[in-house]
């Protein structure tokens, strides 16, 4: 085998020379990053993610900066309001990098500079509102921090997203003083709430008893429509009847006085027997039996009007009549029955 020479070791060199330089000029840039190239030390261009080239020995890589989306957590601070009350507060902003030039070489320590610019502008927009703001309108104070720091770091290159305040804490005394406004504000809407309540409840109860007022009143006088309807029907039906049993009796039917006279004895019995107060009736024997009465009257009925017309008929004895007068006594009531309605 035969020893190299010295040509052959100066060939070798040149080929790894070469191919040392090669891999010298390729950069691969991850996704997500940007890298800044400088050429003698001066910036020239940005290698964006994938392979890249550049010049061995002449130019090198800068900055890597990450383009994604970051977060910068803004820690708790002391801010004093407008109306002079002392309040703590911390926030979050999330921002990307645009132009890795101008974040690597237009600012130095970027993400302090970002952290001192979102206080600071924490501190003046909270400082210029009142304390009833500041807890009521965070989104108002969001709005107004994100315009005001995205416009501070444009020149950077950097895109502020968003920037969100995460708390608020006023001092305890506040917290109290805050605590007792709302009861006392909860007490003043229950006790409204009650009161229209009640006032609610009088109204329906009014209004239930004015349409029972009326519906009573409607129902009464319908009924006392039809009452007088109801006695005009009777008082027709009782002049019908008086009207055919005094046709009845002019035509000489002994029946229809019977029903007439019994009738009206009955209606006074009934009178004297149902008397509120006590008394002591005293009524002739003979007007013990309902029955004998009607008989009699009727037997007088016979010898004053007659039968057929006017002619004296012979007297006889019905089967359900008694005479009403048999006592020879001058004194109607010398032998009378007593009946005594006592009071219920």
């Amino acid at each position: 085998m035969e020893s190299l020479s010295g040509m052959d070791y100066a060939v070798i060199a040149v080929v790894v020379f070469v191919i040392l330089t090669i891999f010298a000029g390729i950069k691969t840039v991850p996704q997500g990053y940007n890298y800044t190239v400088e050429r003698f030390k001066r910036y020239t261009r940005t290698l964006h993610p994938g392979l890249n080239l550049i010049i061995p020995f002449i130019d090198t890589v800068g900055a890597k900066l990450n383009v994604m989306e970051q977060v910068l957590d803004v820690p708790t601070q002391e801010v004093i309001t407008r109306d002079n009350a002392s309040v703590k507060a911390d926030a979050v902003a999330f921002y990307q990098i645009l132009n890795a030039a101008q974040a690597a070489y237009q600012i130095s320590n970027l993400n302090q500079a970002l952290l001192n610019l979102t206080m600071t502008n924490i501190r003046s927009v909270m400082g210029s509102m009142d304390l009833d703001e500041l807890l009521s309108n965070r989104d108002t104070i969001n709005e107004k921090l994100l315009k005001t720091v995205d416009e501070a770091a444009n020149p950077w290159g950097i895109k502020i997203t968003r920037v969100e305040i995460k708390d608020i804490t006023p001092p305890q005394n506040l917290l109290d003083s805050m605590a007792r406004q709302m009861k006392a504000e909860r007490e003043k809407r229950a006790q409204i709430l009650e009161a229209e309540g009640l006032r609610n409840s009088q109204i329906l109860k009014a209004e239930g008893a004015k349409q029972a007022a009326i519906l009573k009143a409607e129902g009464d006088r319908e009924a006392s429509f039809r009452e007088a309807e109801g006695r005009e029907r009777l008082a027709e039906a009782e002049a019908k009847a008086t009207t055919m049993v005094s046709q009845a009796i002019a035509a000489g039917s002994v029946q229809a006085i019977n029903y007439f006279v019994a009738q009206k004895y009955t209606e006074a019995l009934i009178s004297i027997g149902s008397a509120n107060n006590s008394k002591i009736v005293l009524m002739p024997m003979e007007a013990a039996s309902l029955i004998g009465s009607l008989g009699g009257i009727g037997a007088i009925a016979k010898e004053v009007f007659g039968d057929n017309g006017g002619t004296t008929p012979t007297p006889t004895r019905s089967a359900r009549s008694t005479p009403i007068v048999t006592n020879a006594n001058p004194n109607p009531f010398a032998s009378a029955t007593t009946f005594r309605s006592d009071e219920t």
